[in-house]
């Protein structure tokens, strides 16, 4: 018994060091081959999701008389979001009416005097010709010596009196024919009574304007600055629809990660608020320039202390599955390529 003991004690030592020994070995191996299955890997948790978004603003100013939506509310193109005090650009509809009404009078009234000047111009000329013949008899009776000097100048100035009013009557004529005159852009249209349906044409565009509906189907957010009785600045975002779009996934990569990195190659995506959800897609694009690059104030490595760091440069990645969660934008994801496709 003694015996055995003593040989089976040896076998015991060389089989602990076995063990020993293959544990570090194990996981070496285990690394290694770890390593070589997932080197061709880049990923980062630095992406959150994309959807296009479209500020709506007003195209007119006014105080707002209805709010047709709330928060979260979803809409389609065309609902109507809220709507502006339309009796302003009523109004403005009905001056412009009456601009046009005043200038069609005019028009009225400048081609009566441009007849009345026709009139005016046939009987100064009909003047003409009598007292030209006044002062031809009266030239003729002079050289005999059967009137005197003094009817001469008389007729004399007679006919030149006759021979001015022609010429006013036709500055008049003239005179009405300009005002009554169309221009190469509206031929044969008077530029008040153009200028009158301008004023109405944009009055009533002022007044379809004053119901600000959706551009297009999605979900309404920022919409707390609408309140009844506030007055709407013309240009000012009032609300912010989000897309029915399936959106997509900005994903900042490090620079170091970019070096295999090309356009189609397959994407895997998880999402924090999904545990359990896993999306196909694929490398859409590549961004032109880091994010510092865009930033507001770009950094200034000129200096004498400067240091070096990582940039991260925005890849678009397209999401190939159709999700069977709401995509919500700005959801934090984390996101897998294979640049070895």
């Amino acid at each position: 018994m003694a015996s055995d003991v003593a040989r089976s004690r040896p076998k015991r030592k060389w089989l602990k060091l076995l063990v020993l020994l293959s544990v570090p070995l194990l996981l070496i191996g285990g690394g290694i081959a770890y390593y070589l299955a997932n080197d061709h890997y880049v990923s980062t948790d630095n992406a959150y999701v994309q959807q296009d978004k479209v500020s709506i603003a007003s195209e007119v100013g006014g105080r707002i008389v209805n709010v047709s939506v709330h928060e979260n509310q979803h809409v389609d193109a065309g609902d109507l979001l809220f709507q502006i005090d339309p009796e302003p650009f009523k109004i403005a509809i009905a001056q412009a009416e009456a601009s046009i009404a005043a200038a069609q009078v005019k028009v009225v009234t400048l081609q009566t005097d441009l007849g009345n000047s026709g009139v005016d111009i046939a009987s100064a000329r009909e003047d003409v010709a009598f007292y030209t013949q006044e002062y031809q008899r009266q030239s003729a009776l002079m050289e005999r010596g059967f009137t005197t000097k003094a009817r001469l100048q008389a007729a004399e100035h007679a006919l030149s009196d006759a021979r001015s009013k022609v010429s006013r009557a036709e500055a008049d004529a003239r005179m009405a024919k300009a005002a009554l005159a169309s221009g190469a852009a509206a031929p044969g249209v008077n530029p008040g009574v153009l200028a009158g349906q301008v004023q109405r044409d944009k009055a009533l565009l002022d007044l379809s304007r004053t119901e600000i509906r959706a551009s297009t189907s999605g979900t309404v957010s920022q919409a707390d600055r609408l309140q009844v009785g506030q007055m709407m600045v013309q240009g000012l975002p009032a609300l912010t629809i989000v897309t029915d779009g399936r959106g997509w996934i900005e994903a900042n990569f490090k620079e170091t990660d970019l070096a295999d990195m090309r356009l189609g190659q397959p994407a895997e995506i998880r999402f924090d608020a999904y545990p359990g959800l896993t999306l196909k897609g694929r490398v859409a694009s590549i961004g032109a320039g880091t994010g510092s690059e865009f930033s507001v104030l770009p950094a200034q490595n000129a200096s004498g202390n400067w240091v070096k760091v990582t940039q991260r440069v925005p890849v678009r990645i397209e999401i190939l599955d159709k999700p069977r969660r709401k995509m919500i934008a700005g959801l934090s994801v984390h996101v897998r390529i294979d640049t070895s496709k």
